[in-house]
C-alpha cells in the first residue's frame, strides 16, 4: 500500500495504495519472523495458472527530458536552503519554498530518473492540492473484502498517480521558481554557528543557512534521542497484463481480507490467521491490472518471500493468470516509531521525517500537504528581516512541522498501530468491519491525518460503538498496554 528505502534515492519505501483522466491506460499494454522447517522447504505449488515469480519486469525506467539549471561551485549568490533528494517529498517543498522567495539548491545523484513507486491517492487529498492533473486513472468507489460473505463498499474516488507526470510538474514548477540543481550524492553534512556545508561525492560543498533531508528512510542525517522502534509493512506488487481478472472496472480493491484462496495450504493459512496480508487491486482493463499483496505491520516485519508465496496463492484461487509483468516493486516502510529529535541541525522532510502515517503507511499525499507548512516556517525565519538562522532557525524549522498538538494527534495515530499488531486475521476484519461503518467523516480524516485529538477521540469512541461483541473484547484485553504507552508519551511531549 512500495520499494525498499536506499539512501538518497527519490522518496523510497514509499506506499503505493497510499499504508495509489485518461480513460486508457498509460501503460505499453531488519529482521524477520521466521517459519518452521517446512515452511522453508516448501515448493510453491505449480497449476494449469503456473507461478509468475519468474517473470522478469519488462518496462524499464526512463529519465525525464528536462533542461535543469545546475548550481556551479563559482557561483557567488548565496543559498539559504539545500534540499537533499529529489523525490516527491524534497522537489515537492523546493517549489513551495522557491515560490516564497527563498533560493534553493536540490542535491540529488539523479534527479531526472523514474520514481520506481506506485503512488495511489484519494482523488479529494489531490484535488485540495491542485494536483489532480497529475491523476492518469480514477476509479469512482474503493471496496473491502472483510470475509467471503462480506463487502464495504466505499463512496470515495481514488486515483493512481501518474509519477511521471508529478515529476515533471514539479520539476517545472521548480525552474520556473529559480531553483538550482546538483547532480551529486551527500556524503556528509558540516555545520557551523550559522550556516552548513553538505560536502558531495564530486568533491563540491554546498553552502546555504538550513540544510533538509528528504532522501527518504535510509539517510543517517537525521538523529533520534530514542529507540526506534517501528512497524513494518512489506510488500510485493505487479503491474501485469494478464488473461483475465474478476475485479469489477469501476472499484479498486482497497484491502482483500479474504482467505479461501490458502484452503490447499495449510501452512500458509496457519501463518496468515496469526500474521495476516491482504490483496490491493488497481484493475486499468480487463487484461492489464496491479496486484499487490501486503502485511499492512508487523514488528518485526515479515518475511518477503512468505508474501509472496501467499500472492501466489491468491491469484491462482481468483483465476489469474499473469502474461507478462510489466513493473515489479518490493515495498517496506517502517511506521510509527519516535520522532526525530527535535530540534535538531538537519531538518527533515518526507519519509524520515516521520509524517508516514503510523497504522496505515500513507504518505505522499500528506508530505505534499505539509511541505507547504513546513515551507512557512522557513520563510517565517529566513524570510525576515531579522534572517533568523542557526538554532533559532532550527527550533521554528522543526516546530513548524511537528507543533504540539500535530505530535500529539501522531500518538493516537500510533496506539492505533499498536492495537493492530495485536490482531490476528479475524481480530483484524472485525477491527475494519467496525471502522468503515464510522461516518465517512471519521474514517477519511483519520485515513488522510487530518482529524483533531478531539475527533480522533470520538472516532475512538464511536469505533467502539459499532464494534462487535468478539472485537470489543479484542479492544478491551489488548487495548491497556498501548494505551499506557501512548498516556505515557503524550506526558512526555506536553512537560
Amino acid at each position: 500500500m512500495g520499494t525498499l528505502p536506499y539512501p538518497f534515492s527519490p522518496f523510497p519505501a514509499t506506499k503505493t495504495h497510499q499504508i495509489f483522466h485518461p480513460k486508457t491506460p498509460p501503460f505499453p499494454f531488519p529482521k524477520t519472523h521466521q517459519r518452521s522447517s517446512r515452511a522453508k522447504h516448501h515448493k510453491l505449488q505449480t497449476s494449469k495458472f503456473g507461478n509468475f515469480l519468474h517473470l522478469r519486469p519488462e518496462l524499464k525506467p526512463q529519465s525525464l527530458n528536462l533542461d535543469l539549471p545546475l548550481w556551479a561551485p563559482h557561483d557567488r549568490s548565496p543559498l539559504d536552503v539545500v534540499i537533499i533528494g529529489a523525490g516527491p517529498a524534497g522537489l515537492r517543498l523546493a517549489e513551495q519554498v522557491s515560490g516564497r522567495g527563498i533560493r534553493v539548491c536540490c542535491v540529488d545523484p539523479f534527479p531526472l530518473s523514474s520514481w520506481p513507486n506506485n503512488y495511489g491517492v484519494w482523488v479529494d487529498e489531490f484535488e485540495s492540492l491542485k494536483l489532480e492533473t497529475c491523476l492518469d486513472k480514477t476509479w469512482p468507489m474503493a471496496c473491502v473484502h472483510i470475509n467471503d460473505n462480506k463487502t464495504k463498499y466505499l463512496d470515495r474516488p481514488y486515483g493512481r498517480v501518474n509519477r511521471e507526470r508529478l515529476k515533471m510538474e514539479l520539476l517545472q514548477r521548480c525552474v520556473s521558481n529559480g531553483v538550482k540543481f546538483h547532480k551529486a550524492m551527500v556524503w556528509e553534512i558540516e555545520h557551523q554557528e550559522f550556516d552548513s556545508f553538505v560536502v558531495c561525492d564530486d568533491g563540491n560543498r554546498v553552502k546555504a543557512s538550513l540544510v533538509v533531508d528528504a532522501s527518504g528512510f535510509g539517510s543517517n542525517f537525521v538523529k533520534y534521542d530514542k529507540p526506534r522502534n517501528h512497524g513494518y509493512q512489506i510488500a510485493h506488487g505487479v503491474l501485469a497484463e494478464v488473461e483475465g481478472h474478476p475485479f469489477d472496472l469501476d472499484k479498486m480493491v482497497l484491502m482483500d481480507w479474504r482467505d479461501s484462496h490458502l484452503g490447499n495450504e495449510p501452512y500458509l493459512r496457519d501463518g496468515n490467521s496469526k500474521l495476516p496480508t491482504f490483496l490491493y487491486a488497481m484493475p486499468f482493463d480487463s487484461n492489464l491490472v496491479f496486484l499487490e499483496e501486503t502485511s499492512l505491520v508487523g514488528r518485526p516485519v515479515l518475511c518477503y518471500m512468505e508474501v509472496k508465496k501467499r500472492m501466489v496463492a491468491r491469484l491462482r484461487h481468483l483465476g489469474i493468470r499473469v502474461k507478462r509483468v510489466l513493473e515489479d516493486e518490493k515495498c517496506l516502510i517502517p511506521m510509527g516509531g519516535p520522532l526525530p529529535k527535535i530540534p535538531q541541525s538537519v531538518m527533515a522532510m518526507g519519509g524520515n521525517s516521520g509524517v508516514v502515517h503510523p497504522s496505515t503507511g500513507y504518505m505522499l499525499a500528506r508530505t505534499m500537504g505539509l511541505a507547504s507548512v513546513l515551507a512557512e516556517a522557513i520563510v517565517e525565519g529566513l524570510g525576515s528581516t531579522r534572517m533568523v538562522r542557526g538554532r533559532p532557525l532550527y527550533h521554528r524549522v522543526w516546530n513548524g512541522l511537528w507543533p504540539m498538538e500535530r505530535r500529539c494527534e501522531r500518538e493516537f495515530y500510533s496506539f492505533g498501530m499498536d492495537i493492530l499488531l495485536k490482531l490476528d486475521l479475524n481480530g483484524t476484519r472485525r477491527f475494519f468491519d467496525a471502522f468503515f461503518d464510522l461516518k465517512p467523516h471519521y474514517w477519511h480524516g483519520f485515513l488522510s491525518s487530518r482529524l483533531t485529538i478531539g475527533e480522533i477521540v470520538l472516532l475512538s469512541l464511536s469505533l467502539f460503538g459499532h464494534a462487535s461483541a468478539p472485537s470489543k473484547v479484542d479492544i478491551v484485553t489488548k487495548c491497556p498496554v498501548p494505551l499506557l504507552k501512548m498516556m505515557g508519551n503524550l506526558a512526555l511531549e506536553t512537560i
